[in-house]
């Protein structure tokens, strides 16, 4: 996207936080997460010391199947319930993304999905990602990217951005409205 950037982690307790819908739960941890970020910030909320806007973003991703909200696998048992899931199916991504204006304190928030769809996975490359402990790092365990994944992904509806977490197009609308 062309931006300079610092990375933060926000340290918070995200499964302190519960929201029954997907939609509402990644943005009250996309806010959760800017929150904590601002809280850490030197007064005046920049990081540097120019003329130049700088913009918080946070965000956050889960998936959804069959109505059931997945986030990190906590287990080499549920990592594989997970991806066994998906094989041969599909499985929705929601992704939420929240930028804040730290010289106004504007803040505009907004989310989007996108769905999956797998070919049938071998239990061999589940071995293999489970290994790997990839699947721990990531929500519902997949990693579209992925090498052991990507050729047993037979389509994704929307955006791939939103599937690996980080919808450009929502983020670069927000970057415009939080200006």
């Amino acid at each position: 996207m062309g931006y300079e950037f610092t990375i933060m982690t926000a340290d918070i307790d995200e499964k302190g936080i519960r929201r029954e819908k997907p939609e509402d739960l990644v943005m009250a941890l996309a806010e959760a997460k800017a929150d904590a970020i601002v809280q850490r910030l030197p007064t005046g909320g920049g990081l540097e010391e120019d003329d130049s806007t700088t913009l918080l973003i946070t965000a956050d991703t889960v998936v959804v199947y069959r109505g059931i909200i997945r986030e990190k696998p906590t287990s080499e048992k549920e990592a594989r319930e997970f991806i066994k899931g998906y094989s041969g199916s599909h499985a929705a991504v929601v992704g939420s993304v929240v930028v804040t204006n730290l010289a106004t304190g504007k803040r505009c928030g907004g989310w989007d999905s996108a769905e999956v769809y797998f070919l049938e996975i071998p239990d061999e490359v589940i071995d293999n990602l489970i290994d790997e402990g990839i699947t721990f790092n990531v929500a519902g365990g997949l990693m579209l990217e992925h090498p052991l994944t990507l050729p047993f992904v037979d389509a994704v509806v929307g955006s791939t951005d939103t599937v690996m977490g980080l919808s450009k197009a929502l983020t670069e609308k927000l970057f415009l409205e939080a200006q």
